[in-house]
């Protein structure tokens, strides 16, 4: 009677073959995972930043939108900004929170590094009243790179652009004090 089946040599060759392949593959794999990541934390934070602004308005109230312990790669919070110390008082009422773990680097440049204050008409704006507008930059987890930026005009309005381009504020920020000393 004839035996069906793989021999031991069939079996270690394909296996040999397909661990080839994975290996080739999962450099891309890895790539488009990562750059998925930054489009859905990307869209977040405009859905954030949005209602944000709608909450200003439909509450008739300035509300700030802020990174999670001042990261927002860590996710956002929208607070109502009753006393005016906005993230700082944390007796301001909480109304939406979304975390989100640390794989995806945001960095703000200057005016919205911290966070967006909208007042009661829906405008973005800073402590001393002048407006606040600004870019959120999604950037690459391995490289000095935004690929995508969340850019918040004078009038409030959101919109994201992706032009990948080298970015200094997507360097490490980590500050690591060593013998007394801070360094970037």
């Amino acid at each position: 009677m004839r035996q069906q089946g793989f021999s031991l040599i069939e079996l270690l060759m394909g296996l040999m073959i397909v661990g080839i392949v994975l290996h080739l593959v999962s450099p891309a794999f890895a790539a488009l995972t990562e750059s998925n990541h930054r489009e859905v934390a990307a869209e977040s934070l405009i859905s954030g930043i949005r209602n944000a602004r709608t909450a200003a308005l439909t509450h008739n109230q300035n509300v700030v939108i802020h990174g999670i312990n001042g990261d927002w790669g860590q996710g956002w919070r929208i607070i109502l900004d009753i006393s005016g110390k906005g993230p700082e008082d944390r007796s301001n009422p909480l109304l939406i929170e979304h975390a989100r773990d640390a794989g995806v680097p945001i960095i703000g440049n200057w005016s919205v590094n911290r966070f967006v204050r909208f007042s009661r008409l829906g405008e973005p704006l800073m402590p001393g009243k002048a407006f606040q507008a600004g870019t959120l930059h999604i950037c690459a987890a391995r490289e000095p790179v935004s690929h995508l930026q969340v850019v918040l005009a004078r009038s409030g309005r959101v919109r994201l652009d992706s032009q990948k381009a080298e970015q200094a504020l997507c360097t490490a920020k980590k500050i690591k004090a060593k013998n007394g000393r801070v360094t970037l």
